[in-house]
């Protein structure tokens, strides 16, 4: 483990975390709600530092990033733990444990191990991916700086929830993100995720402008976000306020984690999205999961 780089010391010895907006206030021997970070006498901890859950060598296009270093390979890893609770989690063995009581998992790996592995392995870059890298930020920064240090390049795939100051620690070394966005109805954020929209769209918007390369993936789920309303309304935030350019990954949903009786999306739906983005302007529309 390792001290949280982000929090406030609050009376009592309680700690108030800053790495992503829940910004939790965490009592002395308890966790925040991504449950890997834990508050041990007035110290916050990250319990998942150097613990690697996950640990994969993917085609790029996997992440998925159509039109950043195509064709090429991805080091990828992860570990236990997310900042939200989406219903249809495709990764809920990994991002939705452990609990707040058990220990975190994982096999020990530095960051330093990894980005040796990454060059022995010729993968041009590495990905933090599989779970919500925001709340592995401190693993995910030391080996971001020491990739950078071994001419890699760097990759998140992220629900894009964090705060403004996890953003700042990162921008220095990130040079590509696939980025969640649910679309901007807080009701879809609340209901099924335990989060909002705004912070994912702030963290859009910052990365287009420090110049990362952004692609952003919308999993369209029946009932839930795939309204012409809905769509209409994530192609024209793309394409106006990320620009027309930045790619929209429209996938299709399968029954996954708590909503295994929710229908697979038509393939109809995904087509109509694809009209809509076009007609907002996007230039780059890829349906995936068909």
């Amino acid at each position: 483990m390792k001290e949280s780089l982000l929090y406030e010391k609050l009376p009592e010895d309680r700690v108030r975390c800053s790495t992503c907006p829940h910004r939790c206030v965490i009592a002395p021997g308890a966790r925040g709600l991504c449950r890997v970070r834990e508050n041990q006498r007035g110290i916050l901890f990250a319990l998942n530092y150097g613990k690697t859950i996950a640990l994969a060598v993917d085609p790029v296009e996997k992440k998925p990033l159509y039109h950043f270093l195509p064709h090429t390979k991805t080091y990828s890893f992860a570990t236990q733990g997310c900042n939200l609770r989406c219903a249809w989690c495709q990764n809920w063995e990994i991002a939705q444990s452990p609990s707040f009581q058990a220990p975190v998992e994982g096999r020990l790996i530095s960051p330093e191990e990894h980005v040796k592995n990454a060059l022995a392995l010729h993968c041009p870059s590495i990905s933090f991916t599989y779970s919500e890298p925001t709340i592995f930020l401190e693993y995910a920064l030391d080996t971001m700086v020491r990739a950078k240090e071994a001419g890699l390049k760097t990759i998140w795939v992220t629900n894009g929830y964090m705060t403004p100051e996890t953003l700042e620690l990162l921008l220095p070394y990130l040079d590509a993100a696939n980025v969640d966005y649910k679309g901007a109805d807080d009701q879809v954020y609340q209901k099924y995720c335990g989060g909002t929209s705004a912070p994912v769209r702030e963290t859009l918007r910052r990365m287009v402008a420090a110049g990362v390369h952004v692609e952003v993936t919308t999993l369209v789920i029946p009932g839930v976000n795939d309204s012409p309303e809905s769509l209409d309304s994530i192609a024209r935030f793309i394409a106006k306020e990320l620009g027309p350019t930045v790619p929209w990954h429209v996938s299709r949903f399968f029954p996954a984690w708590k909503m295994l009786n929710t229908p697979i999306t038509p393939k109809e739906t995904l087509d109509l999205a694809e009209e809509i983005g076009k007609a907002a302007g996007l230039l780059r529309i890829h349906l995936g999961n068909l």
